[in-house]
């Protein structure tokens, strides 16, 4: 399947109702500590939100909930792999994204069959503390050539700018957090990331 080539990543509905009436059509919730009601009533807003405005959501983690809900796609980490059902995700129907860093996980990935494979951090990221600081546009390059068909999503440190490399380098998809959300202007920033992402 074809994705779009922005993808943005929120910790909540908050942020959907800004981006997606400026025509993001991939977007992913991730949301963290949250007591059990207060997940459940965000991603069932979030899915709302999505199927509202035609965009497909990605949750981040919750399967299960994602099962329960109907939601039509999952992303899971290396950890999120160990405990996860995939079983039980495929049956549901849902689709599969999943993070990659180093060989090894890359061929667990793609032993799964997944929709995209993430490659991360690109360049240096604050969002979180990794043991990869930088994967850099050649890893980009390599993962490409390894994945072939697979699309490809460059996530970490990323800007509209960096996305634009990282597509000449062969990624197919550019994710972004902190570079909208601690953006002084949001709005104005997803709107340079729709451009490069045409």
């Amino acid at each position: 399947m074809s994705f779009p080539r922005f993808y943005p990543i929120f910790d909540n509905t908050g942020w959907l109702r800004r981006a997606l009436p400026l025509g993001v059509k991939l977007v992913q919730i991730r949301i963290k500590d949250l007591p059990p009601e207060a997940l459940l009533a965000e991603l069932t807003l979030a899915r709302d939100l999505c199927r509202e405005h035609g965009a497909t959501l990605v949750v981040n983690d919750h399967w299960r909930e994602a099962i329960d809900l109907g939601c039509d796609f999952i992303h899971l980490g290396q950890e999120d792999l160990d405990v996860a059902d995939i079983t039980a995700i495929r049956r549901a129907g849902l689709r599969l994204g999943l993070s990659t860093h180093d060989n090894a996980e890359l061929d667990r990935a793609l032993s799964f069959g997944p929709e995209y494979i993430a490659l991360g951090p690109v360049w240096p990221t604050i969002l979180k503390k990794m043991k990869w600081e930088q994967q850099g546009l050649e890893r980009v390059s390599e993962w490409k050539r390894l994945v072939g068909d697979t699309p490809l999503v460059a996530i970490g440190g990323m800007t509209p700018e960096r996305a634009a490399l990282a597509f000449e380098a062969g990624a197919d998809i550019a994710s972004a957090v902190t570079d909208i959300t601690l953006n002084p202007d949001p709005e104005a920033r997803i709107r340079e990331w729709l451009k490069v992402a045409a």
